[in-house]
């Protein structure tokens, strides 16, 4: 009996890509959130919102609670200092006011998790060792996926006409840019 490799290739290429569907699609996100970390931050939503203040004579908490309760801040209230005599700096959930006494101008700074792109991004940035095991055998699977694909049509759209032209185009494409901006 003659081995059907094409038989088994589909199989391979069609259960392999079922089993990493998830994967592929939570390293695809956070590969594109990593690719722009310098237009946003892909983990974190921050807000600043700029205050004037009329600066009461003594600062103490219950005075700084009071103006946290004009922000809608009150109950996020976790501890202040005065990092000099003129600045006033307020920890809260999530986020922090930093005041100048002089002026009463201040910033609150709020900072909350991103709701998908966070926990993505912990996994793509393998968090544990068996995680770390799991993106392996994801990444060899990939490469699989990758050389089964090649050969799932036969004729002209296959890898011996239409599909051999694809192929080279899509290597060559790194290989240029490789070398115009690494080498």
């Amino acid at each position: 009996m003659k081995f059907k490799w094409r038989k088994w290739n589909r199989i391979i290429h069609r259960d392999f890509g079922y089993l990493f569907f998830g994967m592929t699609i939570i390293y695809a996100l956070s590969g594109i959130a990593i690719n722009h970390i310098n237009d946003w931050d892909p983990n974190y939503i921050i807000k600043t919102k700029e205050i004037i203040i009329n600066v009461p004579e003594e600062i103490n908490k219950e005075e700084i609670l009071n103006i946290l309760e004009n922000y809608g801040e009150k109950n996020n209230y976790k501890k202040h200092y005065f990092p000099n005599e003129n600045r006033l700096k307020v920890f809260l959930k999530n986020g922090t006011l930093s005041l100048d006494l002089n002026n009463g101008q201040g910033i609150i700074e709020t900072i909350k998790k991103r709701p998908i792109f966070k926990p993505i991004n912990y996994l793509h940035y393998n968090p544990i060792k068996w995680w770390t095991w799991f993106s392996d055998i994801f990444s060899g699977a990939l490469i699989l996926i990758a050389i089964s694909g090649l050969f799932i049509l036969k004729g002209k759209k296959g890898i011996t006409k239409r599909g051999a032209w694809l192929t080279v185009l899509g290597i060559l494409i790194p290989i240029i840019y490789l070398l115009i901006f690494y080498y």
